[in-house]
């Protein structure tokens, strides 16, 4: 069966599609279209007009790919920005009357697990002494691993889109900002040291997202064109990515290689938040994944 998954993040409307034969799966589709839910209403937990419209762009957009796949079935899923949102209800009915599609909303615990069974997908057996890092527009999610299932999970409502409308930044950043988007993180994530204190974190995995990015900035890859399953980032190879663009200004983030147009804002205070938890964590190594939600989702259809 051909099986289409939706995944509308806050910043991000991302789609999947996959053939599945028994247990073993056929990539046939990756695409995203932004959508940017949180501009102007995020952290007053609203979904304003704006983001109805887009929302619905991005759906119809998704759902001409699917049809010229054929696709069996379709689930569309939503996150952060939706499941804080007041007026969710409203947000949902109206994509189901204007697109057809029904919307599931899922827990940041829901999405978390599903975050690690993607990560499962990509790399079969999971190291201990991991950490699994999913950064999006709305919530960040964190994934202890050990023995091959979750030891512990979180999800903190501390995403880009979060930290940029309440901090905004220079461009490029001022010293006193970084320093305040440091504290925001670090106040933030209180829980997530305390339940790595004293525990050996020799490797973080980054799921998607600015991971995505940051590889391509390391290749110097137009985004989208490479798939990458799995790929260490060296710490020294992030070291330089994250001066080079976090003192950038946006139209030097423009002009790189590698840079994806909507993450050109949101690039700066992902990888201040990657390299706290690395000083914090005392991490020595990335491993880069694209697999994240989405292929979670795929995991569970081909295990079920």
């Amino acid at each position: 069966m051909k099986l289409a998954i939706i995944d509308l993040g806050t910043n991000t409307c991302n789609l999947l599609i996959a053939e599945i034969t028994g247990k073993s799966y056929t990539l046939l589709h990756q695409g995203k279209v932004g959508v940017k839910l949180g501009k102007g209403g995020i952290n007053q937990n609203t979904l304003p007009p704006e983001a109805f419209d887009r929302a619905t762009a991005a759906l119809h957009a998704h759902k001409q790919t699917i049809a010229r796949y054929s696709a069996d079935k379709t689930l569309t899923l939503a996150t952060s920005a939706v499941r804080d949102a007041t007026n969710q209800a409203e947000f949902t009915q109206h994509l189901l009357i204007e697109t057809g599609l029904t919307l599931e909303t899922i827990s940041g615990e829901r999405e978390a697990q599903l975050i690690f069974e993607g990560v499962q997908l990509a790399l079969g057996k999971l190291p201990d002494h991991s950490l699994i890092m999913d950064i999006g527009g709305g919530s960040n999610e964190f994934i202890e691993p050990r023995n091959d299932k979750i030891f512990w999970k979180a999800s903190f409502p501390l995403g880009m889109a979060r930290v940029l409308e309440q901090l905004p930044i220079s461009d490029p950043i001022k010293p006193d900002e970084l320093e305040a988007v440091e504290s925001w993180f670090q106040n933030g994530l209180e829980e997530l040291w305390e339940q790595l204190d004293a525990k050996p974190v020799n490797q973080l995995i980054g799921c998607s997202g600015a991971f995505d990015t940051l590889a391509d900035l390391l290749d110097e890859t137009p985004p989208g064109v490479k798939t990458r399953q799995q790929q260490v980032i060296p710490l020294h190879d992030f070291n330089r990515i994250a001066d080079q663009v976090i003192y950038s200004t946006k139209a030097q983030r423009d002009q790189m290689i590698g840079m994806e147009p909507l993450r050109v804002e949101m690039i700066v205070p992902a990888l201040i938040l990657i390299r706290l938890s690395i000083q914090r964590l005392g991490i020595r190594e990335i491993l880069q994944t694209d697999y994240a939600l989405r292929e979670g989702v795929l995991f569970e259809w081909i295990n079920d």
